[in-house]
This record gives C-alpha cells, sequence and structure tokens, in this order.
C-alpha cells in the first residue's frame, strides 16, 4: 500500500483484516498463532464520497492484491448475511478472536457463553474437546469455507456458580 498511499493520500479508508488466535502443537510445543478468520481477505470501509471505482487499476497493480469481491468486472459492497457476519468478527468480537467459553448440555450440544462463536452456533460443524477447538463454517459471497476457532470448555455447574 506504499505506493498506493503515496499516489492517493487522501483516500484514508478503514482497514480490517479481522484475525483468530489458535493453539497448535509443533513438535511437542504448544504455540499461540494468528491467522486470517477470512484468509486472503482483507475489508476496507469508505466514506460515502469515495467510489472504490475511483482506486479500481491501482488497488489492482498493488502488490499482493487478486480480485476484488464478486469479481473485477462485478465489485459489490457487502450486504446483508455477508455483511453481518463480517462485522459480527470486526465490531463485535474485535481485531483479533480470542477464545469462546463453551459446555455441553444434556443432550451433548454445545452451548457457547461468551466468545467470538457467541451468536454463531448453528455454524458449529466438528468441537474437538483435546485440542480445544471448533470447526465453524462460514459462507461469504459464493464461497464456503471451514475454520477452527478456540475454545474453553466450562462446567455447566460453574456457570450456575455451584
Amino acid at each position: 500500500m506504499g505506493l498506493f498511499k503515496a499516489l492517493h493520500p487522501d483516500f484514508t479508508p478503514e482497514i480490517f483484516f479481522p484475525q483468530r488466535v489458535i493453539d497448535e502443537r509443533r513438535r511437542g510445543v504448544i504455540v499461540s498463532r494468528k491467522k486470517g478468520i477470512f484468509p486472503g481477505y482483507i475489508f476496507l470501509e469508505l466514506d460515502e464520497e469515495d467510489s472504490i471505482m475511483n482506486y479500481h487499476w491501482e488497488f489492482r497493480r498493488t502488490d499482493g492484491f487478486f480480485r476484488f469481491l464478486k469479481s473485477n468486472q462485478n465489485i459489490v459492497e457487502l450486504k446483508n448475511k455477508d455483511l453481518e457476519l463480517v462485522l459480527h468478527f470486526i465490531k463485535k468480537v474485535g481485531p483479533v478472536a480470542g477464545k469462546s467459553k463453551v459446555y455441553f448440555n444434556e443432550n451433548s450440544r454445545v452451548v457457547v457463553m461468551d466468545g467470538p462463536m457467541l451468536g454463531l452456533e448453528g455454524r458449529i460443524v466438528k468441537v474437538d474437546k483435546r485440542k480445544g477447538r471448533a470447526k465453524i463454517k462460514l459462507d461469504l459471497y459464493d464461497d464456503s469455507f471451514s475454520i477452527d476457532l478456540a475454545i474453553e470448555v466450562i462446567e455447566p455447574a460453574s456457570i450456575l456458580g455451584k
């Protein structure tokens, strides 16, 4: 963005790259790593007077740029459920998603008490208690992918203060 910024100093969009922290075991050592929630995507929030079309070609010439959503020929802004999903991680969760506190109810269903997965229970595909992870399915435009988010399994009794 350095050359782009030099060419357009007045263009100051908010740039978002939502991330998650996940513990990984490497050669027997657990290491916390940051990874993108939406791998390969960055999100820009533009003022009304700014149009991405004003800067279309400059973005495309930026090193590492691949394509706009939905495509380079059909650039569209995030709307509806896609916007809600991205805003969930940007506004509610913050720049880095930590662990969600979960427990299993009497039917062995995951109940999220707190954290980035709160409100995304219907997207949970798989839970790995040993690794402290839950795999969730995310949909963005026509793309569907799964990511792991960190969880902390708590006992229901500790929730009730028993």
